[in-house]
């Protein structure tokens, strides 16, 4: 009788620790490298996320703010010929993301809007100098996936965007990959 009375009592303290889930982190702060499709190919980012609407059952909700810079300088002379170019592209947006937990696993996929700043800055000797500053607005829509530990997330991920078209450079389609870290607090 004091054996059964001791699993008993011992199972009404276990048993309620059985059904609290554990306590997640609901704000993220990633870094990362990323490389895309169009000149210059490679440049950095950072991102913010919030977790949001929690409470429902397997899927995770969330907002995400990004920003990435791209850069380039190339500087050639021959002879008495010399070339500059200056190239920068400053990137940032908010979107809306879901996720599923599977294991350390929690792929995700995300849609939203952002703007990107652009500035090209070309010299030479010659008349084909060019510059322009441009503003274009932009849809993105992106999947990714991120491994789960206790404080830092590895995550990559691939983001397409959907730029407005310029006059001198195309870049109506712009698609990347970003390899990076998250901090989870």
């Amino acid at each position: 009788m004091k054996r059964l009375s001791l699993i008993l009592l011992s199972i009404c303290f276990i048993f309620p620790f059985t059904l609290v889930e554990t306590a997640d982190a609901q704000w993220s702060l990633g870094a990362n490298f990323e490389m895309r499709d169009q000149n210059p190919t490679n440049g950095f980012g950072v991102r913010i996320d919030r977790q949001i609407l929690s409470a429902v059952p397997v899927v995770d909700f969330g907002i995400r703010g990004h920003f990435s810079y791209f850069s380039e300088k190339n500087s050639v002379s021959r002879e008495s010929v010399s070339y500059d170019r200056e190239f920068e592209s400053f990137d940032y947006g908010l979107a809306a993301q879901a996720g599923i937990n599977v294991a350390l696993l929690k792929p995700y996929v995300g849609l939203g809007v952002g703007m990107d700043q652009s500035s090209l800055d070309e010299r030479g000797d010659g008349d084909s100098d060019r510059s322009y500053d441009e503003i274009d607005y932009y849809i993105n829509a992106f999947v990714g996936t991120q491994i789960r530990l206790p404080i830092v997330s590895p995550f990559i991920e691939y983001r397409f965007s959907r730029v407005a078209d310029r006059e001198d450079i195309d870049l109506s389609n712009v698609s990347r990959l970003a390899i990076g870290l998250s901090l989870r607090f």
